[in-house]
């Protein structure tokens, strides 16, 4: 985008062009972010379903003032000819049955529609519509892969509002990965998976860049576009060319287990493997998020230490760091969710399965407001699916 931004700029002052753009992004304000970073003006379109359902991005259209597309992906040096051009006699429009594949949905039914104007139009009811909806379709057809993929939009989407459920980042997960296993060949889906997944996998930081652009932009004296849903440590998180494993000189904090479990569960920890199932040799990011209860009013006691986090043994799977912290903030008291994420890599020969990652958490929480305060281990578990 910041190449064909510079390219165009100039045409657009001149209003020679206008520019227009289309992200699949699930969060658009991250893109109106960068957009605000990189002084881009124009406007912008989400279709976060991938309603127009295209395999791959970016994909590129001049179209003149008829709606003619003229070109598709075409080479930088193409647009002053294209400026330039008759937008009646000109050219022909191109326009191949290839083309029109890549850039159109395909045909889709009543029902799906439907849920697709629930979650697009439908508010926070709306989103909870859609989900049975995609739902209902998967009951006729289980390999309809965009129902499949647009449902995994749908819970992601319940999951960043404040009528999240449990399981919805999970499911979000599982759907998506169904979506791809019935069309491997589909980038924006394969993007979705990796956003959230292990080193291993990724193709580059997805979102390195949200530091400096705030930097830069409170430098300039501009206030940058707060986000909803701020990226986690997976989405900033680089690829590795190969495993790391770091600590493994830490020792367990409650070996003996004598720390008083949290039996009313006043922390509720949920876990997410990304991707929902892999292949002997693979690896997968665990997201683990810990929630104090809101209807007990329970809050976390900054005053004392860190929260911790232990896993036990893995056999001979390798894992990231089986000791994890997470640094309390300076307010003495808080209430939000806490996320803690590391990888694990399943050896060479593992065979198919559930495999289960036993760990637990150890913190300090209050109840209500100058209730009593404790000090609580929670025991947690993770089922990762292997599959041949």
């Amino acid at each position: 985008m910041p190449g064909w931004h510079a390219l165009t700029k100039h045409y657009e002052e001149q209003g020679q062009l206008k520019v227009v753009g289309v992200i699949q992004e699930q969060h658009s304000d991250r893109a109106r972010l960068f957009m605000q970073w990189k002084e881009m003006g124009w406007p912008l379109l989400v279709d976060s379903l991938n309603l127009l359902g295209v395999s791959g991005a970016p994909i590129t259209l001049f179209l003149d003032e008829a709606g003619v597309i003229k070109a598709i992906n075409p080479k930088r040096g193409a647009l002053s000819e294209f400026l330039g051009a008759d937008p009646v006699g000109g050219a022909a429009p191109i326009w191949s049955g290839a083309s029109r594949t890549a850039l159109l949905a395909p045909v889709i039914n009543d029902e799906l529609a439907t849920a697709d104007q629930q979650f697009l139009w439908g508010g926070l009811d709306g989103v909870t519509r859609a989900i049975s909806g995609y739902q209902k379709v998967l009951l006729e057809n289980p390999n309809h892969a965009e129902a499949q993929f647009r449902l995994g939009v749908a819970y992601r989407r319940r999951f960043d509002g404040e009528r999240r459920e449990a399981n919805d980042f999970s499911l979000a997960v599982t759907h998506w990965g169904n979506a791809l296993e019935l069309n491997p060949n589909q980038y924006i889906w394969r993007r979705r998976i990796q956003q959230y997944g292990p080193r291993l996998s990724k193709p580059y930081s997805f979102y390195d860049w949200v530091h400096t652009a705030r930097l830069d932009l409170r430098e300039q004296g501009v206030e940058p576009i707060r986000l909803s849903v701020e990226p986690g440590g997976a989405e900033f998180a680089h690829p590795s060319a190969g495993f790391e494993v770091r600590d493994v000189s830490v020792e367990n904090p409650d070996p003996q287990g004598r720390i008083f479990r949290d039996s009313e569960n006043l922390i509720q920890i949920d876990s997410v493997a990304v991707p929902s199932r892999l292949r002997a040799g693979e690896a997968v990011r665990i997201h683990l998020r810990m929630t104090p209860d809101e209807k007990k009013k329970v809050h976390w006691n900054n005053e004392v230490e860190d929260l911790k986090l232990w896993t036990e043994g893995v056999a001979d799977w390798q894992i990231q760091s089986r000791f994890h912290r997470y640094s309390v903030p300076e307010q003495a008291v808080t209430v939000e969710a806490r996320t803690v994420e590391f990888e694990l890599q399943a050896p060479e020969g593992t065979p198919p399965g559930i495999f289960t990652l036993r760990g637990y958490a150890l913190y300090y929480i209050c109840e209500d407001v100058g209730g009593q305060c404790l000090y609580r281990r929670q025991d947690f578990e993770v089922p990762i699916d292997v599959v041949n």
